[in-house]
């Protein structure tokens, strides 16, 4: 597997020839279709998916690596859960996957270990969050050097929690979106895995892989997940197509994006009616880790959409912060407010029509809330009491 193509125009190129398309597009790897197929262990239902299977290396004959040793093995086979405390009245079935339970909190490892897989010596990423904290764990748990290139208003407190796999950590003045273009098109001695690099894609395909199967012999209705850079609903979208392509799935499901309202260029993009997406000036949110104004795989992640059939949402700050509430609070899950998009796109979606009330519905949660705190929409309810007032307090609550 060592043939990149681009979804856009078609054209081909050998694996490190290129890092995007002439036309501009990205590129992903090609799949030989004789190599899908599901693991002889066979599927698991999607209730019985809820205590997850092994590993992203499952489906290693469609992945452009070897099964690695150490903390990159251990990627994928994240939980998927059916949700009903949190599910829409008389809405779909919802069935969550917990990508926070990844080795390292977030779905940015399973393209990490793809990576780590394939490429030899020191790796790199461009990130102040998920990704960067995947790349230097999992540089660290190979005994490779690892460069991080953080944005210059990165948070102290995001810095440690990198800083602590001891990477080579550089804070960047200057202009941090194109610094994505700079890894790409300058030879650094260092192996760059950004965003929607095809070997990180081919990694997050995966998560679809895994949701298809604990299906199996059906698929879910729909897929709905946060969307930034676009490159995990580009991984979505090439599952979906190589599981169709060989049969193993009758119908492809829906595929949903949730973008928040304050940076939300997808989403305007769909709503226009566009095909391309276009920059756009972003706000803050609190929904940091998809505060993406200018996606790299803009374009490719409105395709996915586009074919299968689905929308793409944008949520208001307040209602995100809500929603990281109600996850915690309804269905004991802690989520990043840029996880919260997706469910709360739900409602949403349920409302006008898009989501039908008698449909399966996988959630991709793609982080987890308890790396860097969960900023929500209320202040916590604690009462301050004397020891000794305990029994009395604690009696209180079953009368």
């Amino acid at each position: 597997m060592d043939r990149l193509a681009c979804y856009d125009c078609g054209e081909t190129y050998p694996f490190g020839e290129a890092a995007r398309c002439s036309c501009g597009e990205p590129l992903w790897f090609e799949t030989d279709p004789d190599a899908v197929s599901w693991p002889d262990t066979g599927g698991r239902g999607a209730e019985a998916g809820a205590a997850g299977h092994d590993s992203l290396w499952r489906y290693e004959s469609v992945l452009p690596a070897a099964t690695p040793v150490g903390l990159a093995a251990a990627a994928g086979g994240t939980p998927l859960l059916r949700a009903p405390s949190i599910e829409p009245a008389d809405g779909p079935r919802l069935h969550l996957k917990l990508e926070g339970t990844n080795p390292t909190g977030s779905f940015k490892d399973r393209g990490t270990a793809v990576g780590i897989g394939r490429l030899d010596g020191p790796i790199g990423t461009v990130s102040h969050g998920n990704m960067a904290l995947s790349v230097a764990a999992h540089a660290a748990a190979d005994g490779r050097e690892a460069v991080i290139l953080v944005a210059e208003d990165t948070p102290d407190s995001r810095l440690a929690m990198i800083a602590q796999h001891d990477p080579h950590l550089f804070r960047v003045r200057g202009d941090y979106g194109r610094l994505y273009e700079d890894t790409l098109e300058r030879d650094l001695g260092v192996a760059f895995l950004n965003s929607d690099s095809p070997l990180r894609v081919a990694g997050q395909k995966t998560v679809a892989y895994e949701i298809c199967e604990a299906f199996r012999p059906d698929a879910p209705d729909a897929i709905v997940l946060p969307v930034s850079s676009g490159g995990q609903a580009s991984g979505v979208w090439k599952a979906l197509r190589e599981l169709r392509a060989a049969g193993l799935i009758e119908a492809v499901p829906r595929i949903y994006l949730a973008q928040a309202a304050r940076c939300d260029p997808i989403a305007r993009a769909f709503r226009r009616g566009a095909a391309r997406v276009e920059p756009v000036t972003g706000e803050p949110t609190a929904a940091v880790s998809i505060n993406n104004a200018d996606p790299p795989s803009g374009n490719r992640a409105l395709a996915a959409v586009e074919a299968t059939d689905g929308a793409v949402a944008s949520v208001s700050e307040d209602a995100l912060l809500a929603e990281t509430d109600r996850l915690a609070a309804d269905a004991g899950i802690s989520v990043e407010p840029s996880c919260a998009v997706a469910t709360a796109a739900v409602r949403d979606l349920t409302e006008s029509g898009d989501l039908g009330r008698d449909e399966d519905i996988a959630v991709i949660l793609t982080g987890s809330g308890y790396k860097y705190g969960t900023p929500g929409a209320g202040t916590p309810s604690v009462r301050e009491i004397d020891r000794e007032d305990v029994p009395a307090a604690v009696r209180e609550l079953s009368t």
